[in-house]
Order: C-alpha cells, then structure tokens, then sequence
C-alpha cells in the first residue's frame, strides 16, 4: 500500500523556481544587450569629443593672447597684422593703409613675426 502525501509545499516552489531562474537570466542578457552601446559611447568619446574639446580650448588660449602686432590669418584667408583689439573684434591692416575689423573668433592661426609683408 501506496500512501501519498500532499505535497502543496513543494511543487509551488518547484513551479517558482523556473521563472525565478528566466527573470534572473533576463536581466544578465539585458545586460550583455547593453554593453556594446556603452562601448561605442566610449569609444566615441575618446575619439571624436575629447580631441575636439582640446582643440576648442586651445583655440581659445590663442584668441585670448592675440596681442598688438602680432601677424594672423583668418578663417577667410586674410593675412594681416592686428593694429587694435577689443571684446570681440579686431582691427587687422592686411595692407600699408588698409585695415579691416574681424571677429576675434575668425582667427585660425598666429603667423611667425615677419611672414606678412
């Protein structure tokens, strides 16, 4: 003689324990799923963002240095020497009598003392 005895305990957690292990796995694979974006985020970073944020704040340090005198180019391709500064702008001779107003901000590049003629 067989005798069964209830056994309501058990299966409950036996009918849990499924979907406890697929919830837990569920969220590792989300996870996983997750983790090439946050690469290329980073990668990206380090590639494209840093160097530019570098290269603006050089840029900045340059234009906050111009001083009398010194010869620049312009995002234009004007050659000239700066003759007066203010806040935002500058006056550049790009010849003997000519002097033009530019923006601070258009100047790419502080030429070597002598280039502009």
């Amino acid at each position: 003689m067989i005798v069964e005895l209830p056994v309501f305990i058990s299966s409950a957690f036996a009918q849990t324990a499924p979907a406890a292990a697929a919830a837990g796995g569920d969220m590792m694979s989300s996870l996983t799923s997750m983790l090439p974006l946050v690469l290329m985020f980073v990668v990206l970073y380090f590639v494209m963002i840093r160097p530019q944020m570098k290269k603006q704040k050089e840029h900045r340090a340059m234009i906050d240095a111009l001083a009398k005198g010194d010869e620049v180019a312009t995002a234009g391709g004007l050659l000239g020497k700066v003759t007066q500064l203010s806040d935002g702008y500058m006056s550049l001779e790009i010849s003997s009598g000519v002097e033009v107003q530019v923006q601070r901000s258009a100047v790419v590049q502080v030429l070597p003392k002598g280039t502009v003629k």
